[in-house]
């Protein structure tokens, strides 16, 4: 199993690039960036970083770790220019990137940035031919396409990126539509979720592989939770007696390799850590620390 470390768009680039040099060095096997422009909510505001941009500088300052986004938002560029941006950010990186793709959902940035933000059917109908786009680009360096959403004519992929095959991850737990779209399109699947949750959506996943004669097993598939580790046994059953609203990882290191092993059971790929939960750069990388030394040794 793989672990990776998702670090939060509101810091500063130097505390960005800190965090993950952090990661990096201290064992971690990829790096994670969401790709927002702006707080959820209306009228809310704060600090967000560009995601590709972000992914571009980590590409060159931190090396051997996978890295990419989690995931890029399909209404806010063009599926051709992105796949031409993730082949640059792959030769900037020496071949590490995954590019992360989804709907796009966060409707406030749409109607701030001026991004056209339309009903679930619409994004995802978008979703689907972008996604034929992109493969086309990074597996046969070119592409043409005469959509309802996207004309793309003779578009060439050049450079082709480093990697054999650069992945493409499909995030989302939609059993409808997502899991269809992974089925179809993806190298790598992502969604938040517990063990349970990725029991039985990958269930359906297996299913949805069936319907279009795919082996499950040619897709990598990733879950984010957040972590609570601590020796603090009050801290810890406050934590889950409040609840927490996301899928979490709450325990001692002993209980959280437990829930660890659940995930390597449920099929889980790779385990991505966001840095949601930490107060201090002290306490993140105290955390990341332990939990590489105590809890992810005993499952790569």
């Amino acid at each position: 199993m793989r672990f990776s470390f998702w670090v939060g768009n509101g810091h500063s680039w130097e505390h960005t690039l800190d965090a993950c040099r952090h990661a990096e060095a201290s064992g971690w096997d990829g790096i994670w960036f969401a790709d927002h422009l702006m707080p959820l909510g209306e009228g809310r505001s704060g600090p967000v970083q560009e995601a590709w941009t972000t992914l571009a500088g980590l590409a060159a300052a931190v090396p051997r770790v996978r890295l990419g986004p989690l995931v890029s938002g399909n209404t806010y560029r063009n599926p051709a220019l992105l796949a031409k941006m993730a082949t640059t950010v792959d030769h900037i990186s020496g071949g590490r990137v995954v590019l992360g793709i989804g709907a796009g959902w966060q409707e406030n940035e749409h109607r701030a940035f001026g991004f056209e933000y339309r009903d679930f059917p619409w994004r995802f109908d978008r979703l689907e031919e972008a996604c034929a786009v992109i493969t086309s680009l990074l597996r046969d360096h070119s592409a043409s396409l005469d959509g309802q959403h996207y004309t793309i004519v003779d578009a060439p992929l050049d450079p082709a990126p480093v990697q054999e095959r650069l992945p493409l991850l499909i995030g989302g737990g939609g059993e409808r539509r997502t899991l269809r779209l992974v089925a179809r399109w993806a190298d790598e699947w992502n969604v938040w979720g517990t063990p349970e949750t990725l029991v039985q959506k990958g269930e359906v996943l297996e299913r949805r592989c069936e319907e279009v004669d795919r082996d499950p097993a040619t897709i990598a598939r990733s879950a984010v939770a957040l972590l609570f580790m601590s020796d603090d046994a009050e801290r810890l059953a406050s934590l889950r007696a409040k609840g927490i609203g996301r899928p979490s990882i709450i325990g001692t290191p002993e209980e959280v390799g437990e829930i660890v092993a659940a995930y390597a059971e449920a099929g889980v790929d790779e385990l991505i850590i966001p840095d949601f939960t930490f107060s201090s750069a002290a306490e993140r990388d105290d955390t990341l620390d332990r939990f590489i030394g105590e809890v992810a040794a005993a499952h790569r």
